[in-house]
């Protein structure tokens, strides 16, 4: 499914409250440049049983007490157990979610700092990191471009 499919579907899946869909359109423009600097249109994501999404904690070698919380996208099901140990664990499962969805759940996920998207099957040296707060600070000048647009002209 390519990146205006996602969009749509995003769109369509909104809340009809008469601004969400609005809103998602609005930002849809950002979320679908972020997704042309991947390679995929979906990824692999390893949840809970209860679809949690699993974290990763990352710390910094020269500072320990420096950490970042990561989810890992895999570009395909096998790469997610060669990588993740969490991979092997029966009470886990890889689900692959359009890159669109990934991207605008990341929005929503307070406790995440970034999504790490591997580009290349079968190795972790090819990765693109989309920060979560770099995202955000994105989607508010996209809002905040809309909402200039939608006001009237002649409003005075």
């Amino acid at each position: 499914m390519d990146n205006q499919a996602q969009i749509q579907l995003l769109i369509d899946n909104a809340p009809r409250d008469g601004k969400t869909p609005q809103l998602v359109a609005a930002i849809a423009p950002t979320l679908s440049a972020i997704a042309q600097q991947l390679r995929y249109s979906q990824y692999y994501i390893l949840q809970s049983l209860q679809e949690n999404w699993v974290l990763t904690t990352l710390s910094n070698r020269a500072n320990p007490k420096l950490e970042k919380r990561v989810i890992y996208a895999f570009p395909r099901l096998q790469d997610v157990s060669l990588f993740s140990p969490a991979g092997l664990d029966p009470q886990m499962v890889a689900k692959h979610i359009p890159v669109i969805q990934i991207l605008f759940q990341l929005v929503a996920l307070e406790t995440v700092d970034s999504i790490v998207f591997f580009e290349t099957p079968g190795t972790t040296t090819n990765a693109i990191e989309i920060g979560r707060s770099d995202l955000q600070k994105l989607i508010q000048q996209s809002l905040k471009q809309h909402q200039n647009s939608s006001i009237p002209p002649n409003i005075a």
